[in-house]
């Protein structure tokens, strides 16, 4: 077993200035800090577990390393979190000797909160320490989907050393990796090489770009809820709003919207991992996009504060919490079955599976809506053909 302490270093921040928060408003009250004088000594007591992993190398902007102080600074001018739920600042972890070291470092740490139902959030960084995340899921043996938040599907044709626009070509070329599926929210077509997008097509991957985002962003609540680790990439927010990070686009999303999809990710009772990667302050300005990030980490700890834990495989046995529908569609021979929560609307497709049980995916009372027009929904074919290549 690890000993946590040894791999932080601790926090170390001044009272924000000016101090516009009295008393207990602020979002120091929300939360345990590893400081230099009065260390974490028992991280069971926690739920989740914040920590920034200073690492620029295998970046095209070595900058990001700074990354971690930076939105920290921001955060913790921040209010505090409603609700009661109990986090821990561990701090930042210190860096290895090489980016290798870093990376089964923090894959070491990630498998110890893990194994303890303890929730990681990331403040990075370079976004190739995603393998890190890939490293700990697959060391757990825990079958699971990755979404990313990011202009582009870091994925390239040509073989080159792995860094923060290429990541997933060693997750999905190492036999070991027990990723599964993959989703892309918010990519921006003209950033990316077509062949790489018609390539995760064919991998049944979920990409949904920019502008559909805009048109009906609630849509994306039913993919973060099915997600097993959330890496978001501030440069998917648009340069006017986050400039500071080394690839910016004119396009992208609002301020208000990127807030949204982390408190979704917050909400999400089946996330186990949330990341944020990618802000470099060398080219920030006034700190916007350091504040900026802080607020997404503020808002995905306020979703979290919300988070209802429901399976809907309980539907038969849990009285009232959840209505079945059965809805018949012309051009399939067996009825499509959808599972509505009656405390929080949530929506899901029942399928079934191996041995007599049941898989479930979350999906839209949009979804419900076109099947009872005698259409069957894309959510439904793509989760179809996915569950049948993954028994």
């Amino acid at each position: 077993m690890i000993e946590l302490n040894d791999y932080f270093d601790p926090v170390s921040i001044e009272s924000p200035e000016p101090d516009l928060l009295h008393g207990n408003a602020g979002f120091p009250h929300s939360i345990t800090v590893n400081t230099p004088g009065n260390g974490i000594r028992d991280i069971s007591k926690y739920r989740i577990a914040l920590f920034g992993v200073p690492e620029g190398r295998n970046s095209p902007g070595p900058g990001t390393a700074n990354g971690p102080d930076a939105i920290r600074k921001e955060l913790y001018r921040l209010s505090r979190i409603p609700g009661r739920s109990k986090i821990a600042d561990l701090g930042n972890m210190k860096k290895g000797v090489s980016f290798n070291d870093t990376v089964a470092g923090l894959s070491d740490i990630l498998v110890f909160l893990l194994e303890r139902n303890i929730f990681p959030v990331i403040i990075g960084g370079s976004s190739a320490l995603a393998l890190a995340v890939d490293k700990a899921f697959s060391a757990l043996k825990i079958q699971y989907t990755l979404t990313a938040i990011d202009p582009r599907i870091d994925y390239n044709i040509e073989k080159k050393d792995t860094d923060s626009y290429n990541y997933l070509n060693a997750i999905i070329n190492n036999h070991k990796s027990t990723f599964i599926h993959y989703v892309n929210i918010g990519y921006q077509t003209y950033l990316n090489d077509q062949q790489v997008i018609n390539r995760f097509l064919k991998r049944k991957a979920e990409l949904m770009r920019t502008g559909d985002v805009r048109k009906a962003i609630y849509l994306t609540e039913p993919l973060l809820r099915d997600s097993d680790a959330v890496l978001l990439d501030i440069s998917s927010v648009r340069q006017a709003d986050a400039p500071g990070t080394t690839c910016p686009s004119p396009n992208g999303f609002y301020g208000e919207e990127i807030c949204l999809l982390s408190r979704y990710s917050g909400i999400s009772d089946n996330l186990k991992l949330f990341a944020l990667f990618e802000v470099n302050p060398e080219f920030d300005n006034r700190e916007q996009t350091a504040g900026l990030a802080a607020q997404i980490i503020w808002f995905f700890f306020e979703g979290f504060s919300q988070k209802q834990y429901e399976n809907p495989s309980l539907s038969g046995t849990t009285e009232g919490r959840f209505i079945r529908y059965h809805v018949r569609v012309s051009d399939l021979e067996e009825d499509l079955i959808f599972i509505k929560s009656n405390l929080t609307d949530r929506w899901w497709m029942e399928f079934p599976a191996e041995a007599g049980r049941f898989k479930y995916i979350a999906c839209s009372h949009e979804d419900y809506l076109k099947a009872n027009r005698d259409e069957v929904p894309e959510r439904w074919i793509q989760g179809s053909k996915r569950i049948k290549t993954q028994d």
